[in-house]
């Protein structure tokens, strides 16, 4: 165990230091956040949320981290058994890297990211007692990266040694359900649980480059990412908490 122990820690160093060379779109499985929506039980069956939030998470190895604020507009629509809720939102952030070897080629220390795009949801729902029960519901984001990281993953591709996905342009699609209940005899107080599966379309040349030994299991499930939220509302605020790859906190109003 004494001779192994050394040869296990250097592998590992070995193996996050070639990981450093993987760089991934800055909202890669990050697009895709929660959208409230009216409840049947509400009185207006369209409002409109504004909201502002905090988005903590790594990149696809681990070894580096990405925090970024985020602002949130969208408009809701809530019909008999169906609702619907479309928005646009920005995001502005920093990588930053793990590695400390200034010696290393294109060494950097953080740099500056943002990205517009836009959300649709959409779901089919049942009112049972105190809860909307919302399934075969839909989710789908559209973003624009730009900023300093982005071009220098643009740089990159044109480098030997690096595995990039330079796309800055990202789709993200997937399924849902949720239930949002209110409290006993307070419809003003809302809390929903939402689950969420989807994946981000188009050419990834990591997964066929870096990735190129998985398995087809190991491949599906690279590409395939869950989310859980939690969605807090009392008369007009209210607030998200999101999971998954993520912390993803989230503060807003309706009106």
């Amino acid at each position: 165990m004494k001779i192994k122990l050394p040869v296990i820690i250097i592998a590992a160093v070995m193996l996050l230091s070639s990981c450093s060379q993987v760089y991934t779109p800055a909202l890669y499985h990050q697009d895709i956040a929660y959208m409230p929506k009216p409840a049947s039980f509400d009185k207006e069956s369209t409002a409109n949320y504004a909201s502002a939030g905090l988005n903590m998470y790594t990149n696809t190895n681990f070894n580096d981290v990405l925090v970024s604020g985020q602002l949130n507009l969208s408009r809701a629509h809530t019909f008999e058994n169906f609702n619907v809720a479309y928005g646009a939102f920005g995001s502005f952030g920093d990588y930053q890297t793990g590695s400390n070897d200034k010696a290393k080629a294109n060494y950097f220390r953080d740099k500056f990211f943002g990205a517009v795009g836009g959300r649709f949801s959409a779901n089919f729902y049942v009112h049972q007692d105190r809860a909307d029960i919302r399934f075969i519901g839909v989710e789908a984001a559209y973003s624009h990266e730009f900023g300093d990281y982005a071009d220098f993953r643009k740089f990159l591709v044109t480098q030997p040694g690096y595995k990039v996905d330079a796309r800055t342009d990202l789709f993200s699609i997937g399924l849902t359900s949720e239930v949002l209940f209110h409290n006993q005899n307070d419809t003003d107080f809302q809390h929903g649980i939402r689950g969420y599966l989807g994946t981000t379309l188009g050419y990834n040349p990591i997964n066929n480059e870096f990735y190129s030994g998985d398995t087809a299991t190991q491949r599906m499930f690279r590409n395939i990412y869950p989310k859980a939220s939690y969605f807090i509302k009392f008369k007009d605020y209210f607030g998200t908490i999101e999971v998954g790859s993520a912390v993803f906190l989230r503060a807003g109003l309706k009106f």
